[in-house]
């Protein structure tokens, strides 16, 4: 049909859309589809989830100093997690706890101390307290204290736990050493250590002892140590000194050693640094003092440590039977009394001079009066000078008082 010109003008209409298929308007396909929907905006939103929770999990901590952070033995992951987090050295307790787990360290982290360095990240504090390096602490017993002093020492260590010992151990059994511990570790832990390393070492020295020793048993042998360990702290003399007090000890002469003095008069508590030993103090009647028995003392005085061990077991081979301090923190040996008084005079010459200088240099200074500390009675009892050479009795070499001038 011929058209008009505005009917040619007008846009013919198009193919309309197909209609939609009945299963297409079904609800199963609708909710299908918005099942499928959310999942992947789960998905999605977990992914940004991981990503930025891996992200905290491994950036810089919050914590600008550090700090040591304890982990008790049975502690979870959750109870780590938010304790480090109430400490603030982490930020969020959900995220370490996730990111432990993630990582298959759930059962990993190990009980301790730990030293948390400052901005430590999350992973960086699981690594430290999955691999067990505990902050370490150390408990040092010299050589010479007594077992009383030893364990003054192990009660006052704050790092340890758990009660002392109803029972104190024997005098000497304590080995001297520096133990190291991790905190939480007990006492007696500790002083079993050291208990059963004295007794190997001390078997293990008195195996390799030298033949004909004047030792009875293995517990003198613990006895004469711990008085050669009191007597000097230089180690090229031990070996020496133990040589006086075995040739001493074969001759049947007393050992006459200041310390042995010492230990009778204040036992294991040890002496006063302020109290010095008099006079009367040498024949002071105590089962320990080596002036007024024969042999050696019923148990050591001190914990003697290997070099004073060594000593006694294979000593110097030497005639010497006296020794005298030298003025410098060592001693001069001598094998006769003639020999040993003439080392003696030496050293109180020197202590003379010593004194005289001091006193010189104290009136320089206007120190007032240098009488004035002296006591009116000359026979008032004086401090040992370390010249405890001389028997009471005025005779010769009958005790001699020479082996114990170490004090």
């Amino acid at each position: 049909m011929p058209k008009t010109a505005s009917e040619a003008l007008r846009p013919e209409a198009g193919t309309p859309p197909p209609k939609r298929s009945r299963a297409s308007r079904s609800q199963v396909v609708v909710f299908m589809n918005f099942v499928i929907s959310v999942v992947m905006l789960m998905v999605l939103a977990a992914g940004a989830a991981v990503y930025f929770g891996k992200q905290e999990f491994t950036e810089a901590g919050p914590s600008a100093n550090g700090d040591t952070f304890l982990v008790k033995p049975n502690t979870g992951v959750q109870d780590i997690a938010d304790q480090l987090e109430r400490r603030g050295l982490i930020s969020d307790a959900r995220i370490f706890r996730l990111g432990v787990r993630a990582y298959g360290n759930d059962s990993a982290l190990k009980a301790g101390e730990y030293e948390i360095k400052p901005k430590a990240s999350m992973r960086e504090i699981m690594e430290l307290l999955k691999s067990g390096k505990s902050v370490m602490y150390s408990l040092t017993v010299p050589e010479g204290l007594t077992v009383e002093q030893a364990l003054q020492r192990i009660a006052d260590e704050p790092a340890l736990s758990g009660d002392m010992p109803a029972t104190t151990p024997p005098e000497g059994s304590l080995a001297t050493d520096t133990l190291r511990f991790t905190r939480g570790a007990t006492r007696q832990q500790m002083i079993d250590k050291l208990l059963g390393d004295q007794k190997k070492l001390v078997d293990e020295v008195w195996q390799r002892r030298a033949p004909d020793l004047p030792l009875a048993n293995v517990e003198e042998f613990v006895t004469l140590a711990s008085i050669v360990e009191k007597e000097t702290g230089k180690g090229d003399e031990r070996s020496r000194v133990a040589a006086v007090f075995l040739n001493r000890l074969a001759k049947g002469m007393r050992l006459q050693s200041d310390p042995t003095i010492i230990y009778g008069l204040f036992g294991g508590k040890g002496k006063p640094a302020d109290r010095p030993i008099y006079q009367s103090d040498i024949q002071k009647q105590t089962p320990y003092n080596t002036y007024v028995i024969n042999g050696l003392p019923p148990t050591p005085i001190a914990n003697p440590g290997r070099a004073a061990l060594e000593a006694v077991a294979n000593p110097s081979k030497t005639d010497d039977l006296y020794f005298v301090a030298d003025g410098t923190g060592g001693h001069v040996f001598a094998a006769t009394l003639e020999e040993h008084n003439e080392n003696v005079a030496r050293y109180r010459a020197l202590q003379k001079k010593q004194a005289d200088d001091a006193a010189k240099g104290a009136n320089t200074t206007g120190a007032g009066d240098s009488n004035a500390d002296k006591p009116a009675d000359g026979n008032a009892d004086k401090p040992v000078d370390g010249n405890v050479d001389k028997p009471a009795d005025g005779g010769d070499d009958s005790g001699g008082g020479d082996a114990g001038a170490a004090q």
